[in-house]
């Protein structure tokens, strides 16, 4: 797997599964119903170090380059004084998920934090059913808070979202 900094013609392979994952409306707080425009200009913005992971599983590709399998941002969460914590997204194909991808995406994406001078990194809205809470404190994050019920979970009703953090 290849881990680079996203280019603007990647975006239509990142949309399907940036697509599926917001509509499915379990993990992420924006709109299931986004805009494939509102998305990537979310996704996309130019304030954001956005990385994409490409996998050759094999599979022929007409421009030669792999499979964009997952995609991440880097941005500050804050501004000013408190501009040294950043915040990042993390999406993972579906179809892609329990390979690993999503644990090296995050060492990267930490790493590419720390190189860039933050102290700490915030997520500010992490649906406590998410899998990816185990992930995050296997890295060593930490549940600052919860803010209990704030989420609509399509299954599990509602449930609590977290703040999580961890200093680099």
């Amino acid at each position: 797997m290849l881990i680079r900094e996203a280019r603007p013609d990647d975006w239509p392979r990142i949309w399907p599964f940036w697509h599926r994952i917001v509509a499915a409306g379990e993990t992420y707080t924006w709109d299931p119903g986004t805009s494939e425009e509102d998305a990537r200009a979310l996704w996309m913005s130019p304030a954001k170090r956005v990385y994409v992971v490409e996998d050759d599983d094999g599979a022929v590709v007409e421009d030669d380059d792999g499979a964009v399998v997952a995609s991440a941002y880097l941005t500050p969460n804050y501004g000013g004084p408190a501009a040294g914590i950043a915040n990042a997204g993390f999406m993972v194909d579906p179809g892609r998920a329990g390979r690993g991808t999503g644990r090296l995406l995050a060492e990267h994406v930490l790493a590419e934090a720390r190189d860039a001078g933050y102290r700490g990194m915030v997520f500010n809205a992490v649906v406590e059913t998410n899998p990816a809470v185990k992930l995050w404190s296997s890295l060593g994050f930490t549940v600052l808070g919860t803010v209990p019920g704030a989420f609509d979970h399509p299954r599990h009703g509602r449930v609590g979202l977290h703040v999580m953090y961890r200093p680099l």
